[in-house]
């Protein structure tokens, strides 16, 4: 395939801390596969940040983002340039390492022959897709989803806003059971269906493109016991009624994609329609919650 120049930023900030912090604020901004972020450590232990755009984007809005994100000091190191024709959403996550979350571990195919024999692999191709794995959203459901199976074995499950697909690959691989995979962008759910065959569970992950519960599979499909949603925090609120309609009594949620600020209100959304919360999990700077459908 034929591969255009892309557009790049690049900016420095002094800390490790730092720079996960701003590279969470991009990669919300960013989830929809817009731009491939990453941070990397210069010898002198100051971290730069580079963003790669396959279109060329609003300078004047990226560096105001970088200034509300870290500063106008660090918004003076922004630079933009254009670069030779590159895979830079392969090349950002070739150099992440594989990342465990209890029992299941995620990694590219780079690291394939790093995972033990006693873990559940899930192998991520980079893709324009939200969720590798490596961030601390997704991590967090992973860590959910494993403190679930150990007390219960849910029998109907949605991984809503697949992204990558990771969630429901990971629930299939742990489970062996049919899990229904949704998300409404059209590539996440070329990507999905690929990540699932990928990893052996191309039979059991069906991956459909819907917005919300709109479409008839989620009716045929439930009521779920487990539903799985790593998305946003505004999304997760407005869906808190079809999502509580469409869950078997006694049911789990995770969800994530919440700031840890913003937990709090979906936490009392949820509550609002009868579902309590049961854990809580924060990971640099992100929430993932665990709740249960009373009744």
């Amino acid at each position: 395939m034929q591969l255009s120049p892309t557009h790049r930023a690049c900016f420095s900030i002094g800390t490790e801390p730092a720079a996960k912090r701003v590279v969470d604020v991009l990669t919300e901004v960013f989830f929809d596969g817009d731009a491939a972020v990453a941070a990397f450590e210069r010898p002198d232990g100051q971290w730069d940040v580079t963003l790669h755009f396959a279109e060329a984007p609003d300078q004047a809005w990226l560096r105001e983002l970088i200034v509300t994100s870290a500063g106008n000091e660090i918004a003076d190191t922004l630079v933009f340039d254009i670069v030779e024709a590159k895979d830079w959403v392969k090349a950002s996550l070739e150099d992440l390492v594989p990342v465990p979350a209890g029992r299941f571990v995620v990694h590219g195919s780079h690291d394939r022959d790093r995972v033990t024999p006693n873990k559940l692999a899930i192998e991520i191709e980079a893709a324009l897709a939200f969720g590798t794995g490596h961030h601390g959203t997704t991590r967090g459901c992973l860590l959910l989803l494993d403190h679930v199976l150990k007390s219960s074995r849910p029998r109907s499950l949605l991984d809503l806003g697949t992204g990558t697909g990771v969630l429901g690959i990971a629930a299939a691989k742990a489970l062996h059971r049919a899990v229904l995979a949704s998300d409404i962008d059209p590539p996440s759910v070329r990507v999905a269906a690929e990540n699932a065959t990928l990893n052996h569970v191309g039979n059991q992950v069906r991956v459909i493109r819907a917005t919300g519960f709109a479409a008839p599979d989620f009716a045929r499909c439930g009521p779920f016991d487990l539903i799985l949603a790593n998305i946003l925090a505004n999304p997760l609120r407005q869906l808190a009624g079809p999502m509580a309609r469409h869950l078997a009594p006694g049911a789990r949620v995770i969800l994530s994609g919440l700031l840890t600020h913003q937990a709090p209100a979906v936490i009392a959304t949820y509550r609002a329609r009868g579902l309590v919360p049961l854990r809580h999990l924060r990971i640099e700077g992100w929430s993932s919650l665990l709740l249960r459908k009373v009744g």
